[in-house]
């Protein structure tokens, strides 16, 4: 597998990958042509240093997952620098296969080469595999997270 930040042309393959979900579904609207939204996005990201937009791409160089590194600098632990991995799909086909704890691996090492202190994510408590696949890796649910959704 090869990691790579994303690119412009790759923002249609992205969002089939988020939407392949029964909560991606829900969120996202993936549709030809791809909405204009997804794309002012993907330029925020891209021009933000401390985002990191990944796809995974296979031996034939089709995209075969992907996932966000941020990297978020604060005053706490002395001025650290924490990495948050978010929207880790990868495709069904290859679910279960060791794509996804590759990719793991490889923003675990990107987020210690960036300085990092420790790595951090989400998960909703409506995916409990994921929950367990995260545990597996060594990830501790040691905080209770919240959200207020403005819609």
């Amino acid at each position: 597998m090869r990691y790579r930040r994303a690119q412009r042309k790759d923002v249609p393959f992205i969002v089939a990958l988020l939407a392949n979900d029964q909560l991606g579904q829900m969120r996202e609207n993936y549709t030809v042509p791809l909405p204009e939204v997804y794309y002012q996005a993907f330029d925020t990201i891209d021009q933000d240093p401390n985002q990191e937009l990944m796809v995974i791409e296979d031996e034939m160089k089709h995209i075969v997952g992907t996932f966000q590194l941020s990297f978020i600098p604060y005053l706490t632990y002395q001025g650290g620098t924490r990495a948050q991995i978010e929207a880790v799909r990868v495709h069904e086909d290859l679910r279960g296969m060791g794509v996804g704890e590759q990719a793991f691996q490889w923003a675990v090492a990107r987020a210690r080469e960036r300085g990092a202190h420790l790595v951090q994510l989400t998960t909703d408590k409506k995916r409990p595999d994921a929950l367990r696949f995260y545990e597996k890796l060594g990830f501790v649910a040691s905080h209770e997270g919240m959200k207020l959704h403005f819609k």
